[in-house]
C-alpha cells in the first residue's frame, strides 16, 4: 500500500470568523496532499496531463473531527489503498501536532485528455506503485 505525507500550513485567508480552518479548504488540502503524494512517488500531475492524461474528483468525502486553525501546521497523511485501474482513491487523514482532526477520501478516473473517455492507468504510474503492492 502506497503511503506519504506532506505538511501544510493554515494561511488566514484559509479562516472564518471564529478562526477555524474553513470547511471548504479540506478538499483544496486533499488536493494539495495528492499532488505531493504523486511527488513523492516519482511523477508529476503536470507530466501526466501533458501525455494526455487527466484525473477528474467524481467523488469525494469528509469528515470533521477537530478545528485547525490559522498557522496550524497540518500533516497530511495519504494512502492510495490498492493499485489503481480507472479509478483511484486517495485517502486522507489530517493531523496537527499528531492529534487526528479531519479524515476523508476522494475518487478519481483517468480520463484521455483528447477524447473526455474514461481509460486505464497509465502504465507509468502502475510501474511507479507496483512495488507497494507486491
Amino acid at each position: 500500500m502506497f503511503i506519504t505525507e506532506t505538511t501544510l500550513r493554515v494561511r488566514y485567508v484559509e479562516t472564518d470568523q471564529m478562526g477555524y480552518a474553513h470547511h471548504s479548504n479540506y478538499i483544496v488540502y486533499y488536493e494539495y496532499g495528492r499532488v505531493e503524494a504523486m511527488r513523492n512517488l516519482g511523477m508529476s500531475y503536470r507530466e501526466m496531463e501533458e501525455s494526455g492524461v487527466m484525473m477528474p474528483v467524481i467523488d469525494s468525502a469528509s469528515k470533521y473531527i477537530k478545528p485547525a486553525f490559522y498557522d496550524d501546521e497540518i500533516t497530511i497523511k495519504i494512502t492510495v489503498p490498492e493499485l489503481p485501474t480507472v479509478r483511484m482513491r486517495f485517502e486522507y487523514r489530517l493531523f496537527v501536532n499528531n492529534q487526528l482532526i479531519h479524515e476523508g477520501h476522494t475518487t478519481l478516473v483517468f480520463v484521455n485528455k483528447s477524447t473526455g473517455r474514461p481509460m486505464r492507468a497509465p502504465q507509468q504510474m502502475l510501474d511507479l506503485l507496483q512495488p507497494y503492492y507486491a
